[in-house]
């Protein structure tokens, strides 16, 4: 990635909380430049490698949340999880972070009024649209891969978002 950013500085990459490496990847990524956006992880991996308890899940998301908070390169926040997006809100002042230091990201039509919300407060809020001949192929399999992620999409079909 260091080498990469040498030539583009504004690449960046996604690193998966409930993968048990991510915490040393984002120790090890975060440093001046770095660009990482953080998600809790969709495909369904052996417990050898990932957290497979959603709580395990949330816990590993925040640790390494802090380590990118406190760390020197710009945080992309990826969940429409209410208690992360409070949490990663709280640790971007507890570090000193303003709204343009670090950013939420949510998939469209997922929690639009919370999208709403923060970008209403002055955060950057990137929408996430699967766009293209392909997108429905990828919506079935981030269901394939993880059936609750449905639960997901069967929320903001009932709500409107």
């Amino acid at each position: 990635m260091r080498e990469l950013r040498a030539d583009f500085p504004g690449l960046g990459t996604v690193l998966q909380a409930y993968l048990k490496r991510t915490y040393a990847d984002c120790v090890d990524l975060s440093g001046k430049g770095s660009r990482i956006r953080l998600c809790k992880g969709a495909y369904d991996e052996p417990a050898a490698v990932a957290h497979r308890d959603p709580e395990d899940v949330d816990v590993a998301y925040l640790r390494c949340l802090r380590v990118l908070m406190e760390g020197d390169g710009y945080p992309m926040v990826a969940s429409h999880d209410p208690a992360i997006i409070e949490a990663a809100g709280l640790m971007a002042r507890e570090t000193g972070r303003g709204p343009g230091d670090y950013e939420y990201q949510m998939l469209y039509g997922i929690r639009e009024a919370e999208q709403r919300r923060l970008a209403g407060v002055g955060h950057h809020m990137r929408v996430y649209v699967p766009f293209g001949e392909q997108w429905y192929g990828y919506f079935v399999r981030r269901i394939a891969e993880r059936p609750a992620n449905m639960t997901f999409f069967l929320r903001a079909l009932v709500s409107g978002g």
